[in-house]
């Protein structure tokens, strides 16, 4: 017997406190969705085992019956964790538009002091900003189709099979090149050490900051397809 089952009967829970304690231990990702879909569940578990209990079963009966009818652990734990993994998709290419977003203003000349005196703008720097700006919007295209992907994309079997996967891997390759470039330019840039570490500074607060977030979230969508 199952560990959840023998401290569900400890506890004096019955089979469907049980059955959703075992799908909850089962299941990974944002946790607004996992809580909307236990709910759905035993929701579902209990209008069944009141229906059954109408016909005549006991409860505790009542409760077995639908959870047999409702399936095995392993039937339905799939489809659960798609649907996860979808949401966890919508999440990375939400932060991934929104840390991309802040980037044209982070760097905009003029705009902070550390960029307007402890910057010199060479042809490597140049080369390197036009380079960002291009994976910048990259990035941003990218995260819109995850976005609609995710969306209204779901409509279609070929992209329900593997979006969870692709918008993971577009949200870490799109972190490692943006916040590559960005610490890259910030060194590059500056004058002297102290310039350097200053716009370090920036650099991670306004770039390397957003972007981690990006990247734990892709990696649950790693995790979750």
């Amino acid at each position: 017997m199952a560990r959840t089952e023998l401290r569900a009967q400890n506890l004096g829970e019955n089979p469907v406190d049980a059955y959703i304690a075992r799908l909850d231990a089962a299941l990974l990702g944002p946790r607004r969705k996992k809580a909307d879909l236990l709910t759905e569940a035993r929701d579902g578990l209990v209008d069944a085992t009141e229906a059954l209990e109408a016909e005549g079963l006991s409860r505790a009966e009542a409760e077995r019956r639908a959870i047999d009818e409702f399936g095995e652990l392993r039937e339905i734990l799939p489809d659960y964790r798609a649907e996860l993994g979808y949401a966890q998709g919508r999440r990375t290419a939400v932060l991934m538009a929104a840390a991309i977003i802040i980037q044209p203003i982070v760097w905009l000349e003029g705009t902070w002091q550390w960029n307007r005196d402890a910057y010199e703008v060479g042809p490597v720097h140049s080369w390197l900003n036009r380079f960002v700006e291009q994976a910048g919007m990259a990035a941003f295209v990218l995260a819109v189709l995850a976005l609609l992907a995710t969306g209204i994309g779901l409509r279609y079997p070929a992209v329900r099979a593997s979006v969870t996967r692709l918008t993971g891997l577009a949200g870490l390759l799109s972190c490692g090149v943006i916040g590559g470039l960005g610490a890259a330019m910030a060194v590059i840039g500056a004058q002297n050490l102290v310039g350097a570490l200053v716009s370090l500074m920036w650099v991670s607060l306004f770039v390397l900051l957003p972007l981690s977030a990006v990247a734990v979230s892709a990696r649950r969508c790693l995790r979750l397809a």
